[in-house]
Parts: C-alpha cells; structure tokens; sequence
C-alpha cells in the first residue's frame, strides 16, 4: 500500500539529482516533504541497486565532504520506467473520470 508514494517519492529523487547532482539529503528531505532519515534509506536503496552512484567530491578519501550524486545507466531506466508507470496510472484515471462524466451527462436526459 505504501508502494505508491514511495515510487512517486523515487521518481523525485531521481529527477532531482539529475537535475542538480550537488544536492544534499537535508534538501531532498524538505522538497519532498518526509524526514531526514526516510530520505537517507531511500538513497541507500538507489545505491544499493546500483540506480544511483556517489562520488566524494573531496580529495581526502577517508574524510567525507561535499558529495555528487549521479544517476546510472539503471537509474535512467528506472526514471523512464516510472514515468510511464505514473503515466499509465493517469491514464487510466482519466478515462474513468471521463466514462464518469458521460454517464452522469447521459443519466440526466
């Protein structure tokens, strides 16, 4: 049941980070509106199905500073299969509100 938001929660991240690789967790957080740490175990996810990549920006390996992420090959997949997943959903939306309103207009006559 929570499928749903979390795909849709998904598709944001991965459409944010491809529009700004520098953003961090704490701006995802807020433009998506959920906590922090539910923010941080999404991306964990990506990462761990290879859909995002994390490059440290820093030039100290052990320390970490400002880090890049960056979608893969998967993760343009992903966003792409997605997007036709919400589409699909609209789609099928529209045509029962549509057969809703042309039953209700042709119940009135």
């Amino acid at each position: 049941m929570t499928e749903q938001p979390q795909k849709e929660e998904t598709l944001f991240i991965l459409k944010e980070l491809e529009a700004n690789p520098n953003t961090t967790q704490r701006d995802l957080s807020s433009k998506l509106g959920i906590s922090l740490g539910k923010t941080n175990y999404l991306l964990k996810e990506l990462i761990k199905k290879s859909i995002i990549k994390v490059r440290n920006l820093s030039g100290n390996p052990g320390k970490l500073g400002k880090i890049q992420y960056y979608l893969t090959k998967e993760g343009l997949e992903e966003k792409f299969r997605l997007i036709k997943h919400f589409l699909q959903v609209k789609e099928v939306e529209y045509n029962k509100l549509k057969q809703e309103l042309e039953y209700s207009l042709n119940g009135k006559k």
